[in-house]
């Protein structure tokens, strides 16, 4: 008795059901590629010199999005730490600074004074109120003279960054036109330098 085998419409059209699978994938991995960008890590490349010794020109970085991702998950503001590199948007991005994106240092926070005199910058809190120099902790990677004439008391919900080369006007940044830094505009912190890869490092 001869029986008749059904076949499935994909089965009969092998080459629809390999463009289906294409699709399928390629659909993946762009949402994939989003939710990674988006809520785990994000890359970027570093132009200019105004983070010298630490990073320079060209230099590849991953910056670790998880921190702010965790933070607006508890609906909170994501605050950095003193000293770490960040990556933020860019304030005045349709103004004086073009790039949407800056990478600074974290110097001070709301309610702190900062004070740049005599090419020390100086950070005065309830904690300090004599005031100290926050680039002590950075492994000497900021240059040690700070240009700039400032007196600045951080504004609520802001923070203060500088770059790390701070002679010459080396550095747009809280110092002298960029201002104080609305901590919804951070990306998140910098984790860790991918290129050059002799120079592989975290942060």
């Amino acid at each position: 008795m001869d029986t008749e085998v059904k076949t499935t419409f994909l089965q009969r059209h092998p080459v629809l059901k390999d463009a289906i699978g294409l699709v399928g994938f390629i659909i993946a991995v762009v949402v994939g590629t989003v939710i990674l960008n988006s809520f785990v890590f994000r890359s970027y490349n570093v132009v200019g010199g105004s983070m010298e010794n630490t990073l320079h020109s060209d230099d590849r970085i991953l910056v670790n999005r998880m921190p702010v991702t965790i933070a607006h998950l508890q609906n909170k503001e994501y605050v950095p730490e003193r000293g770490q590199i960040i990556v933020f948007t860019n304030p005045n991005g349709n103004s004086i600074e073009k790039d949407k994106y800056i990478i600074k240092r974290v110097i001070a926070f709301a309610d702190e004074r900062v004070v740049v005199k005599g090419g020390v910058l100086t950070v005065y809190n309830d904690e300090h109120p004599s005031g100290f120099e926050p680039d002590l902790g950075f492994h000497g990677e900021p240059k040690k003279h700070t240009d700039g004439d400032v007196d600045i008391v951080v504004p609520e919900g802001e923070i203060f960054v500088s770059g790390d080369n701070r002679e010459n006007g080396n550095s747009y940044d809280s110092r002298n036109g960029l201002g104080t830094i609305p901590l919804y505009d951070v990306v998140g912190p910098a984790g860790m330098r991918i290129f050059p890869f002799d120079k592989i490092r975290l942060f």
